[in-house]
């Protein structure tokens, strides 16, 4: 205990050790500090290496006598210092022991050396306070099961949880290798709008805010797709962009209302083109990032190199439901059929939707749940994807697959709608179905059909969410348990001191 501190709360005697450092002359937030190596890299670095300079956040602090150990950790890992009256001096060291807490940033200046129980060690001959913590860190954090505390207080998960630093560090892995690989094949990354005046791209509500300079409202995009396509018309072969969407609808474990979606779009190709190549994608990806191109998830081992199982839309759903979907083209008799196969669907209002958003119910609620092992759907039905080519050979449905694993879809692709006309037919049956009030369905976007009407080449699209393919492969049955900091309901208080 510092003097003059006795009887003051953690947050309160922190701040005088603060005034009694300024008053010795010592900064307890300077402006930068030269390292040598990242701890990581100090931890491997042979004994008696000289002049190694270390810094980050002082996680533990043993006390001894003369002697002080500690450990510094960083993004990259930790390591142990070592304080001593003989390496600092006296007055150095009684002023590490009276002024340096868990918590503080620190940086260090010494040689490595390892400790009678085996530890590779920096013995400090010089130490720097780099930023002083004002609030004790959290003393039973490993053992804390309050999920919500973790994603409120992100920073404190990542500075207590090792997993928690890994889990992140592997999303930005898959993210850098997913970028190399689509660069290596020439697709060119790209940024479209975030507030559109039309959205579209998926069947979904929106966020709606208002421009004031413009006086408009305007939305938060749910998809980038059509801007993405606009830049195929405009002569971009292939393009990516890894966009921020945002989606006006319930939370669930695979569900969260802004979300990081993969969007790739490639001139010249088909859905078989593409799904070839999304193959190679995730092989490829799995591999670097992860070291296998196995997952294991609620027990399950995912095996992405085994052959997916290749499955029509209606084989599926009647393999599960026994409602052949194409026999009931029309809604009310897609419902009676639902009831005479006692099939509920409780996630919809069924008087106002559409037969398209009846046909997707069915399948969320009898199929995708049984859906472990990689499996890829084709043969959607045409109603279910506005901006998709119908088949030559069978125009009801479209040319599209969707790739489901664990009950989840990671990706949905097909050959894209190139045909205006057909497009602006399409959309006119959208924009019936949001007047009769299916809040999804898609919104009439004359600018986007003006593009479409310069022409198009034949264009295959992708789309991937991130934070579901990265939880999957983490093994996290929640989404939020990927994305740094979820949106959440703001505390009544958040001002109480530690």
């Amino acid at each position: 205990m510092n003097e003059g501190t006795k009887g003051l709360s953690v947050f309160e005697t922190r701040k005088a050790i603060i005034e009694m450092l300024r008053e010795e002359g010592v900064n307890p937030y300077p402006d930068r500090f030269e390292r040598t190596h990242t701890l990581e890299e100090a931890r491997s670095l042979p004994e008696g290496t000289p002049g190694v300079r270390v810094c980050g956040r002082l996680i533990s602090l043993r006390k001894m006598g003369k002697l002080a150990f500690g450990h510094l950790q960083d993004i990259s890992g930790k390591v142990q210092i070592s304080v001593s009256v003989d390496s600092c001096g006296a007055e150095g060291f009684e002023r590490f022991k009276k002024r340096i807490d868990i918590g503080d940033f620190l940086g260090v200046a010494g040689s490595m050396f390892r400790t009678r129980t085996g530890e590779i060690t920096v013995a400090v001959n010089d130490y720097q306070l780099l930023g002083k913590s004002l609030r004790s860190l959290p003393e039973k954090w490993h053992g804390l099961q309050d999920v919500e505390l973790c994603q409120r207080k992100r920073y404190l998960d990542l500075i207590m949880s090792e997993e928690t630093r890994r889990r992140f560090l592997l999303r930005s892995r898959i993210v850098r290798e997913i970028r190399s690989f689509l660069e290596l094949h020439r697709f060119i990354e790209v940024e479209t709008p975030v507030l559109c005046s039309q959205y579209g791209g998926a069947n979904a509500r929106p966020f709606i805010t208002h421009h004031n300079t413009l006086d408009i409202d305007v939305y938060l995009r749910i998809a980038p797709e059509t801007y993405l396509k606009r830049l195929i018309v405009g002569g971009f072969d292939r393009v990516y962009e890894f966009a921020r969407c945002f989606r006006n609808e319930g939370s669930s474990p695979a569900h969260i209302q802004d979300f990081t979606m993969l969007e790739f779009y490639a001139a010249y190709w088909n859905y078989r083109d593409n799904l070839n190549f999304t193959r190679e994608l995730l092989l490829t990806v799995l591999e670097k990032a992860t070291g296998t191109t196995q997952c294991s998830f609620q027990g399950e081992t995912i095996r992405f190199e085994n052959p997916w199982r290749i499955v029509t839309f209606q084989d599926l759903i009647r393999e599960h439901s026994g409602i052949d979907i194409l026999e009931h083209p029309t809604k009310e008799s897609l419902l009676k059929a639902c009831n005479k196969s006692g099939i509920v669907l409780e996630d919809i209002d069924a008087d106002r939707a559409a037969w398209a958003t009846l046909v997707d119910s069915i399948y969320k609620k009898t199929c995708r749940p049984r859906l472990i092992q990689p499996t890829v759907l084709i043969g959607h039905p045409r109603a279910l994807s506005p901006l998709a080519r119908a088949n030559d050979n069978h125009p009801e449905i479209a040319d599209r697959f969707q790739i489901v694993v664990c009950g989840t879809e990671i990706v949905n692709a097909y050959s894209e709608l190139v045909d205006p006309i057909d497009q602006r037919a399409r959309l006119e049956e959208q924009a019936r179905h949001r007047a009769a009030g299916d809040e999804e369905a898609m919104m009439l976007d004359e600018d986007y059909l003006e593009a479409m009407e310069y022409g198009m080449p034949p264009i295959s699209g992708f789309g991937m969410g991130i934070d579901r393919f990265v939880a999957l492969l983490a093994g996290e049955e929640n989404i939020r348990s990927v994305v740094l900091f979820p949106l959440m309901r703001p505390e009544e208080s958040s001002t109480n001191a530690v």
